[in-house]
């Protein structure tokens, strides 16, 4: 039978709770004590952004979805080694970083980034990069330009692009200084921007082909 424990992030994605960073430190003391309800509220608060960030990391929302579940109970039995008064996302994100680098590592899933699983999964309250495209095709070629990128590159466009963290939030999750934040960014985005022009241009060169024969 399922414990409480585990029916707080087993169900689907909740409107999140209004948490304030002055009722968060409260929560966060209830959640220590080992209060079942303040870390409903905590998975309840972070859910989807835990999603979006396991999502980035293997492009399916069914393993996205049980990774960043698996984080949430790791995070609570490690609940004694969190320092109150710290933020308490980062602190999650070191977890549910390594847990979803270990799921990588271990080949369980070739990366493919799903878009349209993941706009049917949940309900993204900003734009992403995703939103506004033209064609399946267009998507396409975006999907698989983000799944050649490599872990690093990957983690930051999804920190920026699809979570839309500042420079001084990413630099807390990642623990890097703002400057390496602001340079991995760029040579991500550079990667990003070669690799959908490398796989336009072979969409194009095939379509040429065809026409020909």
């Amino acid at each position: 039978m399922a414990t409480r424990l585990q029916l707080a992030v087993a169900g689907p994605v909740l409107a999140e709770p209004i948490v304030t960073e002055d009722n968060e430190n409260e929560i966060i003391a209830g959640w220590k004590r080992g209060d079942k309800r303040s870390y409903e509220t905590l998975v309840r608060r972070y859910m989807t952004d835990a999603f979006l960030v396991a999502y980035g990391f293997v492009g399916n929302a069914e393993d996205a979805r049980d990774l960043s579940q698996e984080a949430f109970i790791k995070a609570y039995h490690a609940r004694g080694r969190f320092e109150a008064g710290r933020p308490f996302y980062p602190w999650l994100y070191r977890i549910l970083r390594n847990h979803c680098l270990n799921f990588v590592q271990r080949g369980r899933r070739n990366l493919s980034i799903d878009a349209d699983d993941f706009h049917r999964e949940i309900a993204c309250p900003r734009p992403t990069p995703l939103d506004n495209l033209e064609s399946e095709e267009r998507r396409r070629i975006v999907r698989a330009a983000i799944a050649r990128l490599s872990e690093d590159h990957r983690e930051i466009i999804v920190l920026k692009n699809f979570k839309d963290l500042s420079y001084k939030e990413i630099a807390e999750v990642l623990d890097v200084p703002i400057g390496t934040v602001m340079s991995r960014l760029f040579y991500a985005r550079q990667a990003l921007r070669a690799l959908i022009e490398e796989l336009e241009q072979t969409g194009a060169d095939e379509a040429a082909g065809g026409e020909l024969t």
